[in-house]
């Protein structure tokens, strides 16, 4: 099980990125009516499969002689939405990208934390750097996008850079109200 929503972005944005995305947008918001909402959006290369396919942990394994890597991350976010009182959807369509959505209650005890949500938007721009990234967090919804963070540093390339991505951390955070 994956312990905190961040943890549960950095798997679900990197699907994204597998699926050669060019911008995804993440976020993650707090409802009036109790709930709390995980949202990832893609323009990536979608696979066209439904929900009960990709949920399936059981998918990949081993055909033959060519073992395939067990993409259990969304099963493991499926499973954790609806063990919360919340739910979870996932759409898409082939060239057109794909969208995960899941919900949790607030006031079950099992929702997970949030967790490093800074430190997992620095992990994703180091490790996609060509990907527009869009975070959207916190209670009065701050928003971050990778390219005005680009502009500032000269690419985010610069952010490999340990003593950069210190510097940038913290700003992260302020910019997303967290």
């Amino acid at each position: 099980m994956l312990e905190d929503l961040s943890a549960h972005l950095l798997d679900i944005a990197m699907n994204s990125v597998a699926a050669k995305a060019r911008r995804v947008q993440a976020s993650i918001r707090e409802k009036p009516v109790g709930f709390l909402e995980l949202e990832v959006i893609d323009d990536g290369g979608g696979t066209g499969l439904g929900e009960a396919v990709v949920t399936n942990p059981f998918r990949g394994g081993s055909t033959g002689r060519i073992p395939r890597r067990l993409g259990l991350g969304l099963s493991f976010l499926k499973q954790n939405a609806e063990q919360c009182g919340g739910r979870f959807r996932f759409f898409s369509q082939p060239g057109r990208g794909a969208r995960v959505f899941a919900s949790f209650s607030l006031t079950h005890i099992d929702t997970p934390p949030l967790g490093d949500l800074p430190g997992a938007c620095l992990i994703l721009m180091i490790a996609a750097p060509s990907v527009r990234w869009t975070f959207t967090f916190g209670p009065t919804e701050g928003i971050l996008d990778s390219e005005e963070i680009a502009q500032g540093l000269g690419g985010l390339e610069t952010l490999r850079f340990p003593a950069v991505a210190m510097r940038v951390k913290p700003l992260i955070a302020r910019a997303l109200c967290l």
